[in-house]
Formats: structure tokens, sequence, C-alpha cells
């Protein structure tokens, strides 16, 4: 399609040599223009086959620590060993001793699943953090600390601060990457492809300028995430490259390509359209590259529901700001590019329901998770919002945009309509950037119960408190005898007190299950610290054994 802005050469006067001149070297853009278009479709299915196929795994998360975060040792480990789900890489471990310094000397180990952190033998009593962020395969950081505590405890509080800092940051570049991918890129395709005219496209221009540094900027932050280094690290080697070595630094790259492709289309070149196809493209593409979903299995399904999902807001949000422009100063062309886009939007908007639906059934599981978890309730945010965008996007298109056809003064209802919808999917956008510091459901780990073995010569009795930690907990009692045999008693009873807070014996009979284990369950434990605990199992009407032993709960 001829640039709207170069207009065509209609004077009769001009010699047939000249006119035909004119025909061959448009024939020749013509030829040229599908070419291009030909091996850049080529080249899309090529990376997306290439993306789709990368082999990335599910959302690590840490299964085991040895010692157990909450320990109390009376001697330094040799090493702490940390496993995940999934093979992880190192990318910042620290290891604080008792007296609050940070040791140098502890020799890290990675192999697959497993992290080994060497202990240094001359270690200080106290308490101990091994601070750990590995990279995960989906090129997310997986940070934590294990704490344990040789002979008497002492206080440690991470720098909150600097860590909100750095998450803001973190936010606000996420949010700018967006704007730079659905306003900007998003806006010069609907000006090339929808409304053939450049009107309308300050906004997307503003959008890309925002866009290229908040990419730059996301794949800085993300190196300092996964080092834990402060934000004046920003200017030394170490984050970046260690960025660039996660799925993140590709993405980040396509990203900017493809911003630049979108910038060099809003300029009056014959072949603008094509530059803008390609940033289109691309917008798919990066996103498609790394995050949670694009590495959720099956990757066959999700890899290509990210790159649809995200041509789809593209397209719905980078016209909104356009099409404001062009109903503010309505005109002969003014219908004519509003049924055109709203003919479209009708299977965009399917297609965006049909992928964001899969999206959400892989990474929730289960549909408890949109009220239980942080993910869930982000996406429930996000879907509240949506509603509400497309019953705007309803009456535009069933009621305002019909009307505009006989009367031009139905023009500032729309335009207020569609500014609406700009500041709705503004929303959106701010909301699902909190994504990036939650795990989806899918991820989620379920936390090791404490377990408590209590050995003597008459029995053996193995306890498992979940979660462990200050707050409701669940107890498991499995009662045997001396020589690991099932123990056959009439009733249990499970007794709790903390004497250092002043708490008197807590007493709670436990119910014997299907299974043959003891079940204590919902037992309020309002206060972390060294909880003393008493079993006493009722043999027979004459003989009871009691084993009592000490229990460490953690803060919540």
């Amino acid at each position: 399609m001829r640039d709207r802005r170069q207009p065509m050469d209609r004077n009769p006067g001009r010699g047939g040599r000249e006119f035909a001149r004119g025909q061959v070297a448009g024939t020749w853009r013509e030829a040229v223009a599908k070419t291009l278009m030909r091996l850049l479709a080529a080249l899309a299915t090529l990376l997306l086959v290439v993306g789709f196929a990368t082999t990335a795994l599910a959302h690590a998360a840490l299964v085991s620590a040895e010692p157990a975060s909450g320990s109390m040792l009376t001697t330094a480990p040799k090493a702490v060993e940390l496993r995940f789900n999934e093979a992880v890489t190192p990318g910042a471990i620290r290891l604080i001793d008792g007296a609050g310094r940070a040791r140098d000397d502890a020799r890290v180990r990675a192999s697959g699943e497993t992290i080994s952190i060497a202990i240094p033998p001359d270690l200080p009593q106290g308490t101990t953090v091994v601070s750990y962020r590995v990279i995960s395969q989906d090129g997310h950081p997986i940070a934590g600390s294990v704490i344990f505590s040789i002979g008497t405890p002492t206080a440690t509080q991470p720098d909150a601060m600097a860590e909100r800092g750095l998450n803001a940051l973190i936010w606000l570049a996420r949010i700018g990457l967006y704007l730079g991918l659905f306003v900007g890129v998003g806006g010069v395709f609907f000006a090339r492809w929808i409304a053939w005219s450049m009107t309308g496209t300050t906004v997307p221009s503003v959008a890309l300028a925002i866009g290229l540094p908040s990419a730059v900027i996301s794949l800085g932050v993300v190196g300092l995430d996964l080092l834990g280094l402060p934000l004046r690290a920003l200017t030394t080697i170490a984050p970046w490259k260690v960025a660039f070595a996660t799925s993140a630094g590709p993405a980040m790259l396509g990203a900017i390509a493809t911003m630049l492709f979108a910038m060099m289309a809003l300029r009056g070149l014959w072949y603008a359209r094509v530059l803008a196809a390609v940033a289109f493209v691309g917008v798919g593409l990066s996103l498609a590259m790394t995050g949670h979903a694009a590495t959720a299995p099956p990757e066959v399904l999700t890899r290509p529901a990210i790159f649809l999902h995200g041509l789809g807001v593209a397209f719905w949000i980078g016209a909104l700001a356009p099409l404001v422009a062009v109903v503010s100063e309505p005109t002969a062309a003014t219908l004519p590019v509003v049924n055109r886009f709203s003919r479209l939007a009708v299977p965009v908007v399917g297609m965006l329901a049909l992928t964001g639906l899969v999206l959400a059934i892989v990474q929730l599981e289960k549909l408890s998770a949109l009220v239980e978890t942080r993910y869930g309730l982000i996406l429930s945010i996000k879907l509240a919002l949506v509603l509400t965008l497309l019953a705007l996007a309803a009456i535009n298109r069933f009621r305002l945009t019909p009307a505009l056809a006989s009367d031009h003064k139905t023009a500032p209802a729309l335009k207020r309509s569609i500014l609406c919808e700009c500041a709705i999917a503004l929303g959106i956008l701010a909301v699902v950037a909190g994504w990036r510091f939650t795990p989806p459901p899918r991820t989620i780990v379920p936390e090791t119960p404490l377990a408590i073995h209590i050995h003597t010569d008459k029995a053996m009795f193995q306890v498992l408190v979940s979660p462990g930690k200050a707050g409701v907990d669940d107890f498991v009692l499995q009662l045997m005898t001396g020589e690991a045999m099932p123990l056959a008693v009439k009733e249990a009873t499970l007794t709790l007190s903390l004497p250092e807070r002043g708490i008197e014996p807590i007493e709670r009979a436990a119910e014997l299950g299907p299974d043959g284990y003891w079940h204590v369950g919902k037992v309020e434990l309002p206060f972390a610290g060294r909880w003393h605990m008493r079993i006493d199992a009722l043999v027979t009407d004459f003989e009871k054994i009691t084993l009592e032993d000490e229990l460490e709960v953690a803060p919540p």
C-alpha cells in the first residue's frame, strides 16, 4: 500500500517515457516488497520453531536443605547442601557467620540440582546465614536463605530497604518495556496497516522512546537481582554478564531490535510497512523467548500461546492512542478506519481470550489458586480490568461506531470511551508487571515438613510438623518400638509449651488416621522459638510411654 503522505503523480502532461519509467519503478518496488515479506515470514517461522523447541524447564524451587533451616547445632557442619527441583546455576552465594561477617572462604560447587557450600572450619558460634541466589532454567532468579545456629543464636536482619528499591526499579522498567512493545510497536503497526496514515503516532513515538532505555535497564537490574548486588553495581560488568547468560538476554535484545524497527517504520520510507510488520511479529517473539509462562511445559503449547497473546495485546492496546487522534478531528476517512479496526478486533479478542485461558490453566493448575496465591490474585485483578475493557470495547463496537456513520457528534463520546480504555490498559500493564515478583502456582513446591526423631531403647517416635513455623501447624506422629516396628497404642497425646515466653503446656489429643499414623491438626503456635514437646502413648491401661524433645519453630 502506498504511503498516504506521498501523493501519486497524476500530472497528465508528463511524457509516456517518464510514465513507463514510473510504472517499472513501481513494479520493481512491489516485487522487492513481496520478496522481503516472504523472507521475513520465513525468518519469523524459523525463529518460532527454534524458540518453541527450547527445552527450558519449570521455575526452580528449593526442595530441601541440609542442615535444615532453623537447625540448632553443637558444631559447624562441613558443608551446606541445597537441593532444587531442577538444575540451577549459582548466581550469588554468601555465607555470613555468627559474628556478622561475610565470609569469602566458602567454596561453592554445583552439580545439577544440588549446590554444595563448603563451610570453613573456624566458623564462630552464633546464627549463620547462607544466602543464595540461583538462576532458574526460565531465566528468573530464585533467592532465599538457610539459617542455622551453632550454639547460642544471634540476630540477623536483611537490608530490606535496598531490596525494595531494586524491586521498584525492576517493576518500573518492566512497565516501560511493555509501553514500548504494546503501545509503541502496536501503534506503529496500526498506523501503517489499519489507518494507512501517520495521524496519532505521537504517543507511540513517545512509548518507543521510553521502551528502549527501559529494555536496557531491565536487563541490568535482572543481573543485579541474580547476584544480589546494590543499585550502584549497575555500572559494573558483572550484572550485565550474568543477565546475558540467561534467557532474558536474547529476549531483551529481540525487544530492542523490535522497537528500533518500529522507529524506522515511523519514517516515510516505501518499505515502512514491511518494517512495521517485522516489528509487530518481533513483539510476540521476544515475549515467547523467556518468562514464567513461556517456559511452562508443554512448551509446544505455551510458547505459541504467548506469541499469539502478545500479538493480540499489541494490536488492541497499540490502536487506542491513534484511534483517539483519529476521532478527535473526524474526517471522511475516520469511519472507514474505525470500521476496519472494529472488524479485526473481534477475532483478535477471541484469540486473546483463548490463549489467555490456556496460559491460566497451565499456570494455576487449580481454580482455588486464583484466591490462594499472589500470582492468582494478580491474575484476578487483571481479569476484572480486562472484563471492564471488553465492556467498553463492546459499547464502541455495537453502539458508538454505528452511530458515527450517521452523526459525527458521536465522535466525542467515542473519544471519551477510548480514553477510558487507555487508562484501563495502562492499569493492566502495571498489574501484570507484578508477576515478575511471584512464581506461578504450578512451580510452588510444598514446604518440607519439620522432622523430629525421638529414640530410646523402649520406643521410637517420628514427628512431622507442617509447615514448622509460627502460626497454625499440623502434627503427624509415627509411633514405633525401639526396633522400628509399629507400636500399637490405645491413645496418644501431644503436649507443647514455650517456657521462655511464659506459655504453659498445651495438650491436644491425637487421632489415628487411615494411614496408620496419629494426627493432631490445626495446632496454634503463636510464637517462634524453642518449644518443649512431649508425646504420651498409652499402650495398655497400666502402661504409658512418654518421650520428650525440643521443637524449633521458625518465624512465619
